[in-house]
């Protein structure tokens, strides 16, 4: 691709909820949540994290999970939930990569490829399309001519075992 990327999606908005000190549910949290560049053409948002392992304490917590830092690349941490955004710039690919977690990917506006570790395409088109990644290899990649966006919520999960071998985190081309 050459030249510059047409302009990012806007921020999506974020509405939590809580309890005020009466016991009634209240819009606590009612805004945007801005983006921030991972590398050239990705960015990634955080809705929401919970990091105080599972089940989470985060209805009995004041703090906004939206502020929290999860692992060394934003994506997971043992004994957390992270539900994220990502958008991706139009023929941009994200490096291979795998993280031991339960992943559910929900597309929202655009398209975007699967790229699985034995080199097969699964192009989703429709927004509300879903992938769930279990602890595998994969890539992403923009095939049209604006950003995507899609939402993830990662679970820490168990490690993937094939054969044996513990399958973990990587970060690879």
């Amino acid at each position: 691709m050459s030249g510059a990327l047409p302009p990012v999606l806007p921020g999506p908005r974020r509405i939590v909820t809580s309890h005020d000190s009466d016991g009634q549910a209240v819009v606590s949290v009612d805004g945007t949540v801005h983006s921030s560049k991972a590398y050239t053409g990705h960015r990634t948002g955080t809705f929401w994290a919970s990091t105080d392992g599972l089940p989470t304490n985060d209805n009995n917590c004041l703090e906004d999970g939206g502020a929290r830092q999860v692992g060394d690349f934003g994506l997971f941490a043992s004994n957390t939930t992270n539900f994220i955004y990502s958008d991706l710039g139009p023929g941009v690919r994200t490096p291979m990569h795998r993280t031991p977690s339960i992943d559910y990917n929900i597309l929202i506006h655009g398209e975007l490829i699967l790229i699985t570790e034995d080199g097969k395409e699964t192009h989703l088109k429709n927004a509300g399309d879903v992938v769930i990644q279990k602890g595998t290899n994969h890539a992403w990649r923009n095939p049209g001519t604006e950003w995507t966006r899609w939402a993830t919520v990662l679970v820490d999960a168990k490690p993937a075992v094939v054969n044996g071998q513990e399958l973990g985190l990587f970060f690879g081309d």
